[in-house]
């Protein structure tokens, strides 16, 4: 099962839109996904006790990650970097098992040209100290305003090929993951 993080909690987000996009092309191959809209999280995470005990309400979150075998984070960029509710829902995450030796893909989008760039970055470095394995197949929708359509299809036929290759690189990936590390 991948597990696809739509990496904001803003409601109606052009990152939730992305994430079902992809969300549609994982099934299209025939493979098993579960959407993780951070909209939707437990307001009890938000709480400073949440660092000691978990709130129950967020083990629904916790299992899906831990269950999945790999990742797809879809974040958008806000001010030079990742939502802070992203990085907070990483931190409420177990560790170190919730990515250890983990697939995870990335796909940034923004409103400016460089398509969450510095975003994606951060978050690597965070997914590596974590010891995930980075899919190195990563996609970058700048000016996202301008690459959906109203069905949520993209505008643009590179955009659509980009995301259909990592789509499809990414099942072979985690796949061979699996056989390596079971």
């Amino acid at each position: 099962m991948i597990c696809l993080i739509a990496g904001t909690n803003r409601p109606q987000s052009q990152t939730l839109r992305v994430t079902r996009i992809l969300e549609k092309r994982y099934k299209a191959l025939g493979v098993a996904t579960q959407v993780l809209d951070l909209n939707g999280l437990p307001s009890e995470i938000f709480l400073p006790s949440a660092y000691t005990e978990k709130p129950h309400s967020f083990a629904p979150y916790s299992d899906a990650v831990l269950k999945a075998d790999g990742l797809v984070v879809v974040t958008p960029e806000y001010n030079g970097s990742f939502p802070g509710v992203l990085k907070l829902f990483i931190d409420m995450l177990k560790f170190p098992e919730s990515f250890e030796r983990k697939p995870v893909a990335f796909v940034g989008l923004a409103a400016g040209m460089w398509g969450a760039l510095r975003s994606v970055e951060q978050l690597e470095g965070i997914f590596k100290y974590r010891n995930a394995f980075l899919f190195n197949e990563r996609v970058f929708l700048p000016r996202v305003e301008t690459q959906l359509n109203a069905d949520d299809s993209f505008t643009q036929a590179l955009t659509g090929q980009l995301v259909e290759s990592q789509v499809k690189n990414f099942v072979s990936y985690v796949e061979q993951v699996k056989k390596l590390h079971g």
